[in-house]
């Protein structure tokens, strides 16, 4: 039975892993400013949930600090970001919100959006810690390391606070008021 648990050992000197981790890094550039434009303009419209404005906000200085960490990767690694990569994900970003502002029940769906979004996210720097070990560039994951926890951090608020929000979503309506944001 193989094990689950392979080694990278051997793989620093190889090219194809040196690409797939550059293209890893861009592509985490990209979802950053995806997870930017998300974030952005749910606080625009954030009008009863003080809470979650709070959150968003901190998280959204976090993850411009994560995206200046990728750039100082990319900058070490003599690349550029991809402009076509970072368009495309900031109109996804912006179609996702645009959606969901739409919707009776706003402020969940973009409850939902974000825990399932947090989640890709540690998932990607997950992925990208290992990428950068096996492409002999363990310089980078402290950084990567940190970006990791504060993705943690964030996804481990929405998801002790999706009954919280349901609640208070249903409380508004209840009285009348505009639940959706």
């Amino acid at each position: 039975m193989a094990s689950s648990t392979m080694s990278t050992a051997g793989l620093a000197g190889s090219e194809t892993v040196q690409s797939i981790f550059i293209t890893g890094v861009k592509n985490a550039h990209a979802l950053e400013k995806q997870a930017l434009q998300l974030m952005q303009r749910q606080v625009e419209r954030l009008e009863n949930y003080p809470e979650v404005r709070q959150m968003l906000e901190r998280h959204i200085a976090e993850t411009q600090q994560q995206e200046e960490r990728i750039d100082q990767i990319l900058h070490e690694l003599g690349e550029d970001r991809s402009l076509l990569k970072d368009w495309a994900t900031q109109l996804m970003g912006n179609v996702a919100a645009i959606q969901h502002a739409m919707m009776a029940d706003e402020i969940l769906k973009n409850t939902f959006a974000n825990q399932a979004f947090e989640n890709f996210e540690i998932a990607s720097y997950r992925s990208l810690i290992v990428m950068a070990e096996a492409a002999g560039h363990s310089q980078f994951v402290p950084s990567l390391r940190k970006s990791l926890e504060e993705e943690e951090r964030m996804a481990q608020w929405v998801a002790s606070n999706v009954e919280k929000i349901t609640r208070m979503y249903l409380e508004h309506e209840a009285r009348g008021e505009q639940a959706n944001r």
